[in-house]
């Protein structure tokens, strides 16, 4: 499943891409309080989250990458690993495909009842802002989650960021109820607010 949206093209993560999307997480963890985890990965600690989200299935991957003339052309085979450096300034445009950003359909959580629900997020690199860059990827997402046994999909999304609230708001998702203060980083306490979107 490969799409091509003008210079950005929508696919499958693949190992190739560990090392960006490692980089482009870390930029979460170190800078902002969207994430919860606290301390940088390394690519070989985000191996097993890459292996968890296979190219079919309920749980997919799916990354946003800078269109190449390579990358254009379906013939030319599996696209290289992208340059991380769509994570700094400046590095979106580049001839490698800069990573843009990157979607997941997750476990929403681990016991089997729970299997036709999915946790779903959606992270782009900071200089891709403006682009709808979050908007392509969740909309091949839930293009490829058609044809799966999903029921429901959920996003926690921690307060205030009112540009996720209205990327979920477009694509179907009510807010069902809020968690104050569940998460501490950066010396004060964050609400998640969480909300549902019904797939079938």
């Amino acid at each position: 499943m490969r799409q091509q949206h003008g210079e950005v093209q929508v696919r499958p993560g693949v190992e190739a891409d560990l090392p960006a999307l490692t980089d482009l997480y870390n930029h979460f963890i170190r800078e902002t309080s969207l994430t919860f985890d606290l301390e940088p990965f390394t690519p070989e600690q985000r191996r097993p989250w890459l292996l968890s989200h296979p190219q079919d299935g309920p749980h997919r991957l799916l990354v946003a990458q800078e269109a190449t003339e390579r990358t254009k052309n379906p013939h030319n085979g599996p696209p290289p690993a992208p340059s991380i450096a769509a994570a700094a300034p400046g590095g979106a445009g580049r001839p490698d495909g800069a990573l843009l950003g990157y979607a997941t359909s997750s476990a929403f959580r681990p016991k089997a009842a729970y299997g036709p629900s999915v946790e779903v997020t959606v992270y782009c690199a900071p200089d891709a802002g403006g682009r709808g860059i979050g908007t392509l990827l969740y909309r091949a997402l839930f293009e490829a989650l058609a044809g799966e046994d999903v029921h429901r999909a959920y996003a926690g999304i921690t307060q205030p960021n009112e540009a996720s609230r209205r990327l979920h708001a477009r694509f179907g998702f009510r807010h069902i109820g809020t968690f104050t203060e569940v998460g501490r980083k950066f010396g004060r306490y964050w609400d998640v607010a969480w909300y549902q979107k019904d797939l079938g």
